[in-house]
């Protein structure tokens, strides 16, 4: 039931990719200033995911998750109201506060109701309905792009009343037994003391990491579309397409390649090819730019998203105690977070300066040093044997 509703809500969620193109092409703003304006959603996906985190560990998932998708649907409906570079940064930074809110609480909501065996297929499973929903979002919106913008926000905000709706109806019924738990959380802090991330040194560094993975493949969200239309000249409806492929391809792959990985391969070695393939389907774009290489970018792009993004969540699940992962997640949330905000101005300035071919060869180089550093900080922040009860949520 959390994969479909996140399915709805993420089948509803086209606005992000052509929030660039909207600016530049529909309201006339600068590539400099688009990027300053998408770093405000950045902005506020660090505060929401500070918010969520620590709200989470107070309330319980389930208001927090209720309120995010609700109140998220009053301002999808008012973005198409605000026209200037600075009431767009406004109204985009309310926005993300709500939704990133639902992140953490979310993650805890999966480590909450999976089995500890299945722990990275539980987080497979809700990023599966999020890219079936992502292959659905950006089709659908490429093609009412080109006939009115103002159609990407109604429907994402037709997608967020639809997942909210969802899930009061069917968590709801459990709510009471939530009350239960939180006042058994309540209980169990005041007796077993947990530390907090914000003074765990191993699990700071780590974050660090998925921040600058984040920084070079959150491009697919802001400098990569532009890329699309102002370099390789691919049509509104064909930037739709090949951003939907590959929520498609993911549907396909995840978990195979997932259950793959874990039988096959330990997780740091898992982190370290995930990474590398992440900045090398960027960077292979800084030499041709042809059907073909895009579409073999993308490929590479959803393979080692697999490898890399799930993960990335349960290790945050096995280091954090029983008592704090909302903190912990969101604490992870707001390294991602943080991408949201450097992404987009850091790339449309290297792009207008240097050109887009910079941009994807530097790209690939830190993304390259960072998979070499997950693969030896992994081992050094997880224990060798993680035990049942470690892993028990």
């Amino acid at each position: 039931m959390l994969a479909l509703v996140m399915l709805i809500n993420r089948s509803g969620s086209m606005v992000l990719p052509f929030l660039g193109v909207y600016m530049t092409a529909h309201l006339h703003f600068s590539i400099e200033n688009s990027g300053i304006v998408l770093s405000f959603f950045g902005i506020g996906s660090v505060i929401g995911s500070w918010l969520g985190g620590m709200i989470t560990d107070r309330i319980g998932e389930y208001w927090v998750q209720s309120l995010s998708l609700l109140l998220s649907v009053p301002l999808f409906c008012l973005i198409p109201l605000f026209t200037t570079e600075a009431g767009l940064a406004g109204i985009i930074l309310a926005q993300s506060i709500v939704s990133e809110t639902f992140r953490p609480a979310n993650s805890v909501a999966i480590t909450k109701y999976a089995k500890p065996e299945n722990i990275t297929r539980a987080f497979s499973l809700n990023r599966m309905a999020i890219n079936l929903g992502f292959s659905i979002g950006p089709a659908l919106g490429g093609i009412l792009s080109a006939i009115s913008y103002e159609f990407l926000f109604y429907s994402n905000a037709i997608g967020a009343l639809l997942a909210g709706l969802l899930y009061v109806w069917f968590f709801g019924k459990r709510n009471k037994t939530a009350i239960r738990e939180i006042k058994k959380v309540k209980e169990a802090k005041a007796t077993i003391k947990e530390n907090s991330p914000y003074r765990d040194t191993k699990f700071l560094i780590y974050c660090f990491f998925c921040m600058l993975f984040s920084i070079c493949f959150f491009q697919l969200f802001s400098t990569l579309t532009i890329f699309y239309k102002d370099t390789a000249r691919l049509s509104q409806q064909n930037i739709g397409y090949i951003l939907g492929y590959s929520g498609f391809l993911i549907v396909l792959l995840e978990m195979s390649l997932v259950q793959i990985a874990e039988k096959y391969s330990k997780l740091a070695f898992t982190m370290l090819i995930g990474t590398f393939l992440c900045g090398f389907s960027y960077a292979i774009m800084a030499f041709d730019h042809s059907l073909f290489t895009l579409v073999l970018s993308m490929t590479l792009l959803c393979i080692g998203e697999i490898w890399t993004l799930p993960f990335m969540s349960t290790i945050t699940a096995l280091r954090s105690g029983k008592n704090n992962k909302g903190a912990y997640m969101g604490l992870n949330g707001m390294a991602f977070s943080l991408a949201f905000i450097i992404t987009p101005y850091l790339g449309t300035m290297m792009a207008e300066k240097f050109g887009f071919s910079v941009l994807w060869i530097v790209t690939g180089i830190i993304t390259t040093i960072t998979a070499i550093a997950f693969y030896f900080i992994i081992p050094w922040m997880l224990p060798k044997k993680v035990s049942d009860e470690e892993i028990v949520l």
